[in-house]
Order: structure tokens, then C-alpha cells, then sequence
């Protein structure tokens, strides 16, 4: 207790220094773009003998004197230079973009702002922003996570829910690719890398519902991303106590041919052995992963996306202590394992991408791609438990210690599950412009092959005070009255998942989408309209009955920018959203696929409003969507950390609603962070017995994501990530009655701190030579995650207590307080 608040005024000291410390400088900072509003890399900003540098995203930064009246030039090698006469106040913190071109020699200040983004209801987040943020799995999934509507409560894993939807109800592209995850992966802490290499990444897009047509079948939300094409050599590297990477990337001499390639490597001892079972435990995950691009001339674009990953986790159990009950009746669960878990995941993916563009206003495009997984998860684990009365008496030499054990039991699992999935896809796509540019109209078919070969073998035995524990759906109609009458029917596990199947799935899908701009009186106005259909049909061994099924999704959004002095825009979208089954949703709990599952579906309602405004002249945006989503076909599930088992019946339909908030802007000049509020409701009826709490039902969301820096100490920077959501349901038993367990987990809170200090910041102050020179970037950073300790739990274990025939739902605890350190280098 003594240690958080040490660490909650130490905090709190830090960031009032920060807030309020001033000095006789200011800062201008903005973004350069060229005609086509695409930023501009390698612009020289500059004054006197100072000078800064444009980066990838065409941003730059410099510190500059205040009460003296400067100009700074502009230039590019390529482009007409411009300069811009400017006077500052101490401590003041000015925003400054610029567009360049070939013509003019200089340029009015320009806002930039990006105006289809913001039509479409997308939010775009900085690459900067995810490479920077402290987080125990950083990437993208990391920052996603502050959003309101979206929810996690594990924070190694990178499996996100949005909006009621769960982890299998989001699509993921990059650049224009879906990619997938793997199939057996159970808890969060086998997942290792994310696909997404953050150290690659020029866009990122997403929305959390209302998405276009152009967007796949999919429910719940659209990630969209864009690698970079290098512009130049260069070289970045990062290493710290979880792993490290690698990423370079080069140019060829004639400008046609550019290529990209990352290596990540991560090692998550660190995390789990923070957690409450004691383990002799080392995951390793690593990946390459390069994007390669050829330009031959301005017609034609080649480039090819390739990925390889290999995940091995082998996982020995030791013992684990859980404390839980009120403080008038303490319990502990003790558990003494013996066995091991060897868990592989190792994934290929190749995609190649053609884009021709045949004059001003036709662009098609041509993409395929294969991805290839084999998975093995293979463990015997043997559990002796023991659920005992806790020592509450201060002064007792046996404080906190169990001192009356009034449940034994054991428990064996074994389980040999391997799964080869292979999916190839070939996509064509096209975009017309019509009417000078006033219309535009998207269109695009796939074609998907699927084929997947799996076996499931699952059992588990469980012993309590000496006798075998049958399965709660006796497979045969024999009294068991243990330990009163000796019983003499036959031992059966408790659970028991047997199956091998082959599958393949074949689909055609397609949309077509049309977009146009106008005007109402004095007000802009944008339509968007489109349809998709989807068909599939499943086959393969043993498979029979199975019939072709077809979905059709019309959407559409609208969005109006009313001729206001303040800059509002209003957006309503609507639209049927299918999700055609994929394997996973095929198989049902007992291993058995069925080929003709439904199509999940969902009508989507989503009305937002956007606000651009100013705030002691620093740029902010509130949005402000309240949704409302009716679901039918629904295939229910059961949630076990990060895995989840569908009944395969559509025996439910759903709903969601909820309200979303987001302030971002630079409450610290110079940065960008913002805050976010949700509030959802979401709930299912299984055979009209009456509605229940979805598993992701998260009700209350508060997110923080904030960036600062000393204006005393400019080289030391500030990177913090609070989240706090309310308790999501906590499960029910194998096999038990979802609608007799309706209690939920405690709340989640965490903060995630980061502190760095940049060595390079005053770079354009050193004089030529110096050893810092040769470095874009090179800093020293220091997180916490988990400052404050909390307690957060991801799922109930299970256990019963024979004395009182109850059964106790035990938290099973995430990360604890941990530390790391970080060295970040780019050339």
C-alpha cells in the first residue's frame, strides 16, 4: 500500500512539474504535404544555423527562441521553397503545416485536415503514437485498447473485442490484404507478435462499426494499414528486457525498386513470471517479415507482402496460491501441478499486390495472397488442489496461511490438438472516377479457398475427496451415490473432445460502392452507397447435407458539414453486416462440424458527430457516436481466456447499444493525447428463454492515452496509458448452464508508464562531426506496467468444495507490477 502511493505521488509530482515548469523558448511543429495532401519526407526546416527534418509522416519539430521575430525557410530538393515570418512567446507551442510544390514560392498557412477520413468516420492514428506507447504487448492492439467500444482485459494479448463483438469478429488489412491469426491459440500469453510490425507502418485507420462496403464480412470492426515505401536507406533497431528488432530499408538508384524488412524477436519471461502460478517458463516468439515494391514506370505498382513467425511455448506449471472470499471468510486455493504444456504455431503468408493505373480516373487493382499455418498444442497437466480457511489472526505466526483445508482434489487434462490450415485468395478491384472526379465508384470480387485438416483430442479427469467425478451429461443412466454406495458403472473422463475433420470451404464475395459530394443550400454533403454478397459452400470428408448459402449486405452512410461558423460534421450510417462462418464457427463443443451454420447477422445504426475546435490555440476533436446494433443467426460461445468454442446452431439473437466519446488534441503543445468514455449494453436470448449478458458485455470504459515532456528537460518525454472497464462476465463451467452463472469479474484497472529520455533532440544545435549526428533518433526509455499493482482477472477457474457440494469461481490474475527497459536507435 506504502508503494503505491509512493509511486501515485511520484507520478503525480512528475507530471505537475511537466504541466507547469516554463522557459524562454517556444516550439513549431506541423506537418508538410504535397498537392496530393501526402507527406512530404526530407524537408528542411530552418532559421539561422538551426535546422530540422521532415520525417516519413512529414512531420518535423523545432525549438526555436521566443520575443524575437524569426523566419523560417522552408526546402526540398524537388520543390519551390517557402518562407514564413514568425514571433513567439515563451513557453508557447505553435502549429504550423505547409503544402509544397513545384510552382509557387510560397504558401499561405494551411490546417490539415483529413477530410475523407473524417467523412467516413474513421479515426487515424500517428505511427509515432503506437511506437512510443508503454504497453506489456505494444503495437497497434495496445493503443486500440483506449478506445471507448473497445475492450481487453489481457494485456499479452493482442485479441481485441468491439462494440459487444468478440476477438473472431474483427478484419485486419494490410495494405489492402486481410491477414489472420492462429486457430488453437487458447490464452493470451501463446499469442507472442501481433502480425502488424509497428517499425513499418506509414497509416493506420480504424472504425468501430459502420464501416463501408468496400470493408469484408466482418460484424463488429475494420483495421485498416499501410506499410511504408522507403524513400531512402535507413536503418532502426530496439531492444529491451522483452526482445528486441530490426527493421531496415532501401532504395535502388533508378527509384523503382524499394524494399522494407523487420525482424522482431520477444522473450515473455518477464510478464509471466509476475503472475500467480509459479512456472519453469520461457515463450519465445520471433517473425520476418519484408514488403517489397517495383515501380517499373507510372502505370504499373508490384509489390509483395511476405510474413514468417514461428511461436514456441513450453509452459511447466509449478505451484500457484490464489486468495479470494470477503474479509469475514478468507479462501486460498492451493495448487500443486505436475507435467508440461508444449504448444508450436508456425505461420507462412505471402501476398502479392498489382496496381495499373489506365489514365486519370481508372485504377485496377489485382491481389492474391496464401496463408499457411501449422499448429500443435500438445500437454498433460496434473493439479492436486487443496481449497483451505485462511489465518486472519494479527500477531499469529501463521498469517495468511491456510490452517484448515475443506476441499481436496484433483484434476488431470491432456490434450493432443494439430491443426494445418492453408487459405488462398485472388481479388481483382477497381476505381472510376465519373463527372470530373464528382462521383466515384469501387467494385471488387474474391475468390477464397480454404482447406483445413484438424484433430481434436481433449479429456479431463477430476478426483475430489477420493472419488471420480462423472460427466454432468451422464453418457449412460447409472446411479452414482459416492461415497455413501461404492458405484460400478465405468470411469469416464469429465470432458471428452474427440474429432478429426476435413474441411473446405469455398467462397465468392464482392461489392460494389458508390461516393459523391454535393451540396444542400450552403451545407456539404456527402453519400455513400454499396452492397456486398457473399457465398460459400462447405465440403470434405465425412460431410455431407451441406447446402450453398448466400448473404447480401447493403450499406450506407451519409454525412453532412452544415455551414456553421464552428467546424461540426454529422454522420449516420446504416447497413446489414453478415459474417459467414469461418472454420472455427463450423465446429461445435464437441468437435463436430456442422456445414450449414448461418451467417451471423447484424443491422448497424451509428450517428456521430465530429467538432473540430480550438482550445488556448491548440487544435482538439470531440466525437461523439451513440450506436444501436440487432443481431440474429447468433452462434453463441463460451469464452476461456482468448479461445472461444461455438455451439454451431444460431440458436440466439443479440443486441448492443452504447455511446462512445473521444477528446484528442494537444492538451500538451506540441502532442497529441485524448481521452475516451463508453457506455454498452449487450445481450443474447438463447431459444427465446429470455436475454442474458453476452461475454464481452463491458459496461463502463474509461481510456487515457497521454504524451508530455519537460519544457525544462526537452530531451525527457512522457508516455502514459490508463484504462479502467468495468467487469465483464465471469464464465460458467464446462458444460453448465450459462443462464445459472451470471456473476462477474471485478473491475479492470491499469496504467502503463514510460519514460524517455532523447539524446538526439537538440541534434541541430551540435556541430558537424558529432558522434550523435549520424542518428535519426536514439533514446533511453524506462516503463512500469501495471504502476499501481492491480489485480486484474481474465477468467474464473473453477473448483468445488464436496463439504458444502458449492462450486467457487477463483480469479485467475493477470500481470503484476513490472518493470523494463528499452533502448531505441534509428539511422
Amino acid at each position: 500500500m506504502k508503494t503505491n502511493r509512493f509511486l501515485f505521488t511520484l507520478l503525480f509530482f512528475t507530471i505537475s512539474i511537466i504541466a507547469f515548469a516554463q522557459n524562454q523558448t517556444a516550439k513549431v511543429a506541423g506537418i508538410v504535404l504535397d498537392e496530393n495532401n501526402k507527406p512530404i519526407e526530407g524537408v528542411t526546416i530552418s532559421y539561422q544555423t538551426k535546422s530540422a527534418t521532415t520525417n516519413e509522416n512529414g512531420f518535423y519539430e523545432l525549438t526555436v527562441p521566443a520575443n524575437q521575430k524569426i523566419i523560417l525557410v522552408f526546402t526540398h530538393t524537388a520543390l519551390k521553397s517557402i518562407t514564413v515570418p514568425i514571433q513567439l512567446k515563451p513557453g508557447e507551442n505553435f502549429e504550423y503545416h505547409v503544402m509544397m510544390n513545384d510552382r509557387a514560392e510560397q504558401l499561405q498557412d494551411v490546417v490539415v485536415t483529413s477530410s475523407r477520413r473524417r467523412v467516413q468516420g474513421i479515426t487515424s492514428i500517428e505511427p509515432e503514437t503506437i511506437r512510443r506507447n508503454p504497453s506489456a504487448n505494444a503495437g497497434i492492439e495496445s493503443v486500440l485498447k483506449t478506445f471507448a467500444g473497445v475492450n481487453s482485459n489481457s494485456e499479452l494479448s493482442t485479441q481485441y473485442a468491439v462494440r459487444g463483438g468478440n476477438y473472431d469478429e474483427n478484419l485486419v488489412y494490410v495494405n489492402e490484404i486481410e491477414v489472420y491469426r492462429p486457430f488453437l491459440i487458447r490464452s493470451g500469453q501463446q499469442e507472442g507478435l501481433s502480425f502488424t510490425n509497428t517499425d513499418m507502418v506509414q497509416n493506420v485507420d480504424f472504425s468501430a462499426g459502420g464501416f463501408q462496403a468496400k470493408f469484408g464480412d466482418k460484424l463488429s470492426s475494420v483495421l485498416d494499414i499501410t506499410y511504408r515505401k522507403p524513400t531512402k536507406y535507413g536503418i532502426a533497431a530496439e531492444g529491451s528486457f522483452l526482445g528486441g528488432s530490426i527493421t531496415g530499408e532501401g532504395i535502388s538508384k533508378n527509384k523503382k525498386w524499394s524494399a522494407i524488412t523487420g525482424i522482431r524477436y520477444r522473450d515473455n519471461s518477464l510478464l509471466v513470471n509476475s503472475q500467480e502460478t509459479q512456472t519453469n517458463f520461457r515463450p519465445t516468439f520471433a517473425d520476418v517479415q519484408t514488403n517489397v515494391n517495383f515501380n517499373p514506370n507510372e502505370k504499373w505498382q508490384f509489390s509483395f507482402l511476405g510474413n514468417v513467425s514461428q511461436n514456441i511455448y513450453n509452459y511447466q506449471p509449478l505451484t500457484r496460491q490464489t486468495n479470494f472470499g470477503t474479509i469475514d471468510e478468507p479462501i486460498a486455493l492451493q495448487v500443486f501441478y505436475e507435467g508440461q504444456e508444449n504448444d508450436k504455431y508456425q505461420t507462412l503468408f505471402g501476398a502479392f499486390k498489382t496496381n495499373y493505373v489506365a489514365n486519370e480516373n481508372n485504377t485496377f487493382r489485382l491481389i492474391s495472397s496464401i496463408y499457411h499455418t501449422q499448429e500443435q498444442e500438445y500437454f498433460d497437466i496434473y493439479a492436486a488442489y487443496f481449497l483451505g480457511e485462511v489465518d486472519t489472526n494479527i500477531g499469529s505466526e501463521t498469517l495468511g496461511q491456510v490452517t484448515f483445508n475443506r476441499g481436496i482434489g484433483t484434476q488431470l487434462n491432456h490434450a493432443r490438438n494439430d491443426l494445418d490450415a492453408l487459405i488462398v485468395n485472388a481479388e481483382i478491384k477497381g476505381t472510376h472516377q465519373i463527372n470530373n472526379k464528382k462521383h466515384q465508384i469501387d467494385w471488387g470480387f474474391k475468390y477464397t479457398r480454404e482447406n483445413i485438416r484438424d484433430r481434436i483430442v481433449e479429456w479431463e479427469v477430476i478426483d475430489s475427496a477420493g472419488f471420480n467425478i462423472n460427466p454432468p451429461r451422464p453418457i449412460i443412466d447409472i446411479p452414482n451415490d459416492q461415497p455413501y454406495k461404492p458405484y460400478t458403472g465405468p470411469l469416464v473422463p469429465y470432458q471428452n473432445v474427440r474429432a478429426t475433420n476435413f474441411v473446405d470451404i469455398d467462397r465468392f464475395s464482392g461489392f460494389a460502392q458508390w461516393n459523391t459530394k454535393t451540396k444542400i443550400g450552403e451545407s456539404q454533403f456527402w453519400v455513400t452507397a454499396g452492397a456486398r454478397f457473399h457465398s460459400w459452400l462447405v465440403s470434405g470428408d465425412a460431410i455431407s447435407g451441406a447446402k450453398r448459402q448466400t448473404v447480401f449486405s447493403p450499406r450506407a452512410q451519409f454525412a453532412l458539414k452544415p455551414d456553421w461558423e464552428k467546424d461540426m460534421l454529422f454522420r449516420l450510417s446504416v447497413g446489414y453486416y453478415h459474417q459467414p462462418p469461418f472454420y472455427r464457427e463450423l465446429r461445435d463443443q464437441n468437435g463436430t462440424v456442422n456445414p450449414n451454420v448461418k451467417a451471423q447477422q447484424s443491422i448497424h445504426f451509428v450517428f456521430s458527430n465530429d467538432f473540430n475546435f480550438k482550445m488556448n490555440n491548440r487544435p482538439f476533436k470531440l466525437v461523439t457516436e451513440a450506436y444501436y446494433k440487432t443481431m440474429t443467426d447468433v452462434n453463441t460461445y463460451t469464452l476461456e481466456n482468448v479461445r472461444i468454442r461455438y455451439r454451431a446452431n444460431n440458436d440466439a439473437v443479440a443486441y448492443a447499444y452504447g455511446l462512445d466519446m473521444r477528446l484528442n488534441g494537444e492538451f500538451v503543445p506540441g502532442t497529441e493525447s485524448w481521452l475516451s468514455f463508453g457506455y454498452m449494453k449487450t445481450e443474447e436470448n438463447q431459444n427465446d428463454r429470455g436475454y442474458i449478458a453476452r461475454p464481452t458485455d463491458q459496461r463502463l470504459k474509461f481510456g487515457i492515452l497521454f504524451q508530455d515532456y519537460m519544457p525544462n528537460i526537452p530531451n525527457m518525454k512522457l508516455y502514459m496509458n490508463l484504462v479502467y472497464n468495468t467487469g465483464l462476465p465471469g464464465g460458467s463451467p464446462s458444460y453448465a448452464d450459462p443462464y445459472v452463472y451470471q456473476s462477474r469479474l471485478r473491475d479492470y484497472r491499469r496504467a502503463d508508464v514510460g519514460f524517455s529520455y532523447v539524446l538526439t533532440e537538440r541534434n541541430n544545435e551540435r556541430p558537424e562531426g558529432h558522434w550523435l549526428k549520424k542518428f535519426k533518433d536514439l533514446s533511453v526509455g524506462f516503463e512500469i506496467y501495471n504502476l499501481f499493482n492491480n489485480q486484474n482477472a481474465i477468467t474464473n477457474t473453477w473448483v468445488r468444495d464436496v463439504y458444502t457440494k458449492n462450486q467457487y469461481g477463483i480469479p485467475n490474475y493477470m500481470t503484476t507490477r513490472v518493470f523494463n527497459v528499452k533502448l531505441t536507435a534509428k539511422l
